[in-house]
């Protein structure tokens, strides 16, 4: 049985960064016709089986029509209900809030007292992608100014405390299709970056990773708390990424959860990765 599916990305990526090219032929053998489309286009994506969220990184600086645009989509993946949730990172928050261990953060919004913290500290948007507009300060410094351009674009600003680890060991991606584990990668440090030349993202030093198992078992722990926040199933997720840092005490940290078009680091993984990807479209579908 013959099945459309979209993957969606922006003008500017059309075709997405490269890294969802295996992910075509893979959805293609397992029946369906796949096609990509940028979220504003005209296309009425209405009619398609699975309209899956890829390349869309324009959306921080649109993200009321963008949800709009979701809400219109019935057949989106992941649905609209977890974009709302998870392109405002102040659900980290939450997550903090319910128990998990998390990169301490703070939100200021305009007119809200601010206080920094006394070691290394960055600075972002809550609502971004590609890491724009974050910035890493030092120790004591005064990062009112950033603050303040944040506010005057319209952002609640983030602070959280630099993680050192992230100089030496780079950051763990966890990588989980339709709920269940796929595969890991490591990723740089990415603040100093440059941009890539569509100016929506900063460029990432990618590799395999093994991720250890005290890192697995937090990623597991954010799927199911993230998951009964949101009132679904953890297999209702077509991905999930769970980017993980280490924190002073060499324990691993939540740093964010990325659901709604992170990269999944098809090109850092086994082959069967894209066809794992496939199988969890069609059971959405299911």
């Amino acid at each position: 049985m013959s099945r459309t599916a979209i993957l969606v990305s922006c003008k500017e990526l059309p075709s997405g960064d490269g890294d969802d090219d295996a992910v075509v032929p893979a959805l293609t053998s397992l029946g369906f016709s796949v096609s990509w489309a940028a979220w504003d286009s005209s296309l009425d994506f209405s009619s398609a089986d699975a309209v899956i969220l890829r390349a869309t990184w324009d959306y921080a600086a649109r993200r009321p029509e963008f949800l709009a645009w979701c809400e219109s989509v019935p057949t989106l993946l992941n649905s609209a209900d977890v974009v709302r949730w998870n392109t405002d990172k102040s659900y980290l928050v939450e997550l903090l809030d319910a128990g998990l261990p998390v990169v301490p953060t703070s939100l200021v919004s305009p007119g809200d007292a601010v206080r920094f913290p006394s070691s290394e500290f960055v600075v972002k948007p809550s609502v971004g992608a590609g890491s724009r507009g974050a910035a890493r300060f030092a120790a004591g410094a005064d990062a009112s100014a950033h603050v303040a351009a944040l506010h005057a674009e319209g952002h609640t600003a983030m602070i959280q405390p630099y993680q050192s680890s992230v100089d030496t060991e780079g950051e763990l991606a966890l990588v989980y299709l339709g709920g269940i584990y796929s595969h890991a990668f490591a990723k740089a440090a990415m603040l100093g970056s440059t941009m890539d030349g569509s100016g929506l993202y900063l460029t990432e030093e990618l590799a395999p990773a093994s991720p250890s198992a005290d890192a697995v078992a937090l990623a597991e722990d954010v799927l199911d708390v993230a998951s009964a926040l949101l009132g679904i199933l953890r297999a209702e997720l077509l991905y999930a990424r769970v980017d993980v840092v280490r924190g002073a005490d060499g324990k691993p940290l939540l740093l964010e959860l990325e659901l709604t078009e992170p990269s999944l680091g098809f090109r850092q993984t086994d082959p069967a990765a894209a066809t794992r990807f496939a199988s969890a479209v069609r059971q959405q579908l299911a």
